[in-house]
């Protein structure tokens, strides 16, 4: 992969805390050999799901750190666009991974995820994990 900027899914943040390990820990080291990103649609996934609130404020801290891809109108008209066009091909996405798709767009960034949805998106740079990368 070219040096740029990652956006993590929200789903590797869900799938790391399932398996009882700290997403800042595991993430952290790429913010050394990469920029990590994020999009509100990704922070309020995860943080919606916390049940614990000192696991909140910890990955709300780390959220607060990582560069922000804005949504403004052209990023949402564009979500809009790949969901209709993937539509017609008959490929249904969740309205979120969209929206995802079109924020790491709309930032230059790959996307760090280990949902199979992004792989129907034309043009979006994808990075998947290792499971020894995840541990």
């Amino acid at each position: 992969m070219e040096s740029g900027s990652v956006l993590v899914d929200s789903n590797v943040y869900i799938g790391l805390l399932r398996r009882g390990f700290d997403p800042v820990a595991v993430l952290g080291p790429w913010a050394g050999s990469t920029d990590v990103a994020t999009c509100g649609m990704v922070r309020l996934e995860v943080e919606r799901g916390l049940r614990v609130e000192r696991i909140r404020r910890h990955l709300r801290a780390f959220f607060d750190v990582l560069i922000m891809i804005p949504t403004g109108h052209p990023t949402w008209a564009r979500a809009a666009e790949l969901a209709w066009s993937l539509d017609r091909r008959g490929i249904t996405l969740p309205s979120q991974d969209c929206l995802i798709a079109a924020c790491a767009q709309a930032g230059g960034a790959a996307v760090l995820t280990d949902d199979r949805h992004f792989d129907h998106i034309p043009g979006l740079q994808i990075v998947r994990r290792t499971e020894k990368e995840a541990a």
